[in-house]
């Protein structure tokens, strides 16, 4: 299944995306994509039929997936040719940080550049929603725990991450840079997800072209390794680190975003994103 939330920020209503890739209404039938609905396996939704559903009308807005994530989890270096470029050393456990739930956000809304910001940079990533609570979990079972898949644009700021202090949190979690979306593509229908292309261009111009199968620490370990030392809970979301083609590391020097700068992204079988970067003073 493909399930989304649709319409206006903080008005969401639920959605499941049908064979032809319209929305239809499933307000009648859960009152949310949430934490609840997932730990339970989806079964409110077992055996029902898309083209029973009302239509949505084409053109509205998605919101972010699964309501009321209470944690953002993120992988840093996660790729070894983005460590590379990074001029960090190929970690030998995951490296994981927070991105605050409070910059959590539509796939295609806005994206506002911080205040006084010098490096504000992309980064498409996989992003894994929790459907079973999970603690000391076995890597063997560590999908099972799995409720689905959605796509992130992990937005940085460069300065804060890594020239103020030695924690990264602080460049991660600006408001609006954490895209999620547009919808949340069950375990069952992507199958393995260390088999997923991946790419995001700025302008048109393609700087990342990835796969999921690069990666050093797979799904199943980075759920089964956050499991030993945090509750993961449903509709916790954990994104999973970026192919190498960061503005970080473009050659011959590094670029970064700017205002009136659309970042395009997207991850085999999960969607597309579409994001215009705003200035801060023009945020309201």
């Amino acid at each position: 299944m493909k399930l989304c939330r649709y319409g206006a920020a903080g008005q969401e209503k639920p959605g499941m995306v049908d064979a032809e890739g319209r929305v239809r209404d499933l307000s009648d039938v859960v009152t949310d994509i949430d934490g609840a609905l997932l730990a339970c396996n989806f079964e409110a939704l077992h055996g029902v039929d898309p083209a029973s559903l009302p239509l949505v009308a084409p053109g509205e807005r998605y919101g972010v997936p699964v309501a009321g994530t209470r944690k953002f989890i993120a992988i840093g270096l996660n790729y070894a040719d983005h460590a590379a470029e990074s001029n960090l050393p190929i970690p030998e456990e995951p490296v994981v940080f927070n991105k605050w739930v409070s910059c959590l956000q539509g796939p295609n809304d806005p994206v506002i550049i911080p205040r006084d910001s010098r490096k504000t940079d992309w980064e498409v990533e996989l992003g894994v929603v929790i459907g079973r609570a999970a603690e000391y979990v076995a890597e063997a079972d560590a999908l099972s725990h799995v409720a689905g898949y959605c796509v992130v644009n992990d937005v940085s700021e460069r300065h804060w991450q890594q020239e103020r202090g030695m924690t990264w949190d602080k460049g991660k979690g600006f408001p609006t840079f954490g895209p999620v979306g547009p919808w949340l593509v069950t375990a069952d229908e992507v199958g393995d997800p260390q088999m997923l292309s991946m790419w995001l261009e700025v302008n048109g111009k393609r700087v990342q072209d990835g796969s999921t199968r690069t990666m050093i620490f797979t799904v199943a370990q980075i759920v089964s390794y956050c499991s030993q030392f945090m509750t993961l809970e449903p509709g916790d979301i954990i994104t999973t680190g970026t192919p190498p083609g960061v503005g970080l590391g473009q050659k011959p020097e590094p670029w970064y975003l700017k205002a009136g700068d659309i970042v395009t992204l997207g991850i085999e079988k999960l969607g597309q994103q579409r994001q215009l970067f705003i200035p801060w003073a023009a945020a309201g």
